[in-house]
């Protein structure tokens, strides 16, 4: 007799200890009509909200660009899911470039001794990272179990669940670290400017903060304009401007040591854009990841990286800033 394909209701029944999805948590809340890094009121909109869903904003003051209304703070779907075993290997090698690059903005004649990655996810830009600071320890900080798995794995020493902004994990980390890095944590915080508040606690007198973030004024970020964060992700809440990091930094107490544009392009925009602004039919089937027009846009993608990095096409900025050292 044909089995009834049980709900995705029965199947979570099954696994005891774990709590059902609440859907008033997980619905968006209410649209605000200010800007969330300035409190300017001039707000343009990007990309309309869909009914029950929502849209992109940009402030026409300091041009914060962001999710509006914001989802409320619930699991990210997927955050849980294993580590994928067999990731494509261009792709795996462009990453791991692109973490050894990001390594490299902090001297290795610094020798840091402890670094702390916030939102290190499986861990792979500690172990990229140790290629170039041998000498380093290297701590993780993640809200899901992956932060456990990447230790596990040995990519970090310690592992650190939670979030930067809670007070406890605040009191246990505080002025722990010589170097903190968030590569593309900032946007998808509710409250960037609390995330760079508590980086520096966490931080030793002198210490450095490195910073990877997504550019609202890339050619790309121009293009697609505000479905770069409108469909996929629906927890990447910000877009920042790198004038507007940069002066919050400063604002801190911050000197700015580096910022760069060359190191940090990620390929993805030509060939991310249709599916970024077409939406697929709900009944498609999945086409394979092997098939010739995957891989001949993932090939079209990649092969114009060395000369897009260097110019405004480039979609990500870094930033390494280093805060006050101790009063002599």
């Amino acid at each position: 007799m044909r089995r009834t394909p049980r709900t995705a209701a029965a199947r979570r029944a099954e696994r005891p200890g774990e709590p059902a999805p609440d859907a008033a948590r997980l619905a968006p809340e209410p649209r605000r009509e200010d800007c969330p890094w300035c409190g300017s009121t001039r707000l343009g909109t990007r990309v309309r909200a869909r009914p029950g869903g929502s849209g992109v904003d940009e402030c026409r003051t300091c041009a914060h660009v962001f999710r509006n209304p914001r989802p409320a703070p619930g699991p990210h779907p997927g955050e849980d899911a294993p580590e994928s075993p067999a990731p494509g290997r261009l792709g795996a090698r462009a990453s791991a470039r692109r973490h050894r690059a990001a390594a490299r903005a902090l001297s290795p004649a610094l020798e840091p001794e402890s670094w702390l990655d916030v939102g290190t996810g499986h861990g792979r830009f500690p172990e990229a990272a140790r290629e170039i600071h041998p000498y380093t320890s290297f701590d993780g900080l993640d809200p899901t179990p992956r932060v456990h798995r990447a230790r596990a794995a040995g990519r970090i020493e310690e592992a650190h669940r939670g979030h930067l902004t809670d007070p406890a994990v605040l009191a246990r980390l505080r002025s722990r670290y010589d170097v903190v890095s968030m590569l593309h944590h900032l946007e998808r915080t509710p409250d960037p400017r609390a995330e760079l508040r508590a980086a520096l606690t966490v931080l030793r007198p002198g210490g450095h903060l490195l910073v990877e973030a997504a550019d609202p004024d890339s050619v790309f970020g121009r293009l697609l304009g505000g479905r770069r964060i409108a469909h996929g992700d629906p927890y990447r809440l910000h877009l920042l401007p790198r004038a507007a990091l940069l002066a919050e930094l400063r604002a801190l107490g911050c000197t700015i040591v580096a910022t760069d544009r060359r190191e940090t392009h990620r390929p993805g925009a030509p060939a991310g854009a249709p599916a970024l602004t077409l939406p697929a039919p709900a009944t498609a089937p999945r086409a394979p990841r092997t098939a010739p027009t995957a891989a001949a846009a993932t090939a079209a993608d990649h092969a114009p990286t060395p000369l897009l990095r260097r110019t405004r096409f480039a979609h990500d900025y870094r930033v390494l800033a280093r805060t006050p050292p101790s009063p002599a």
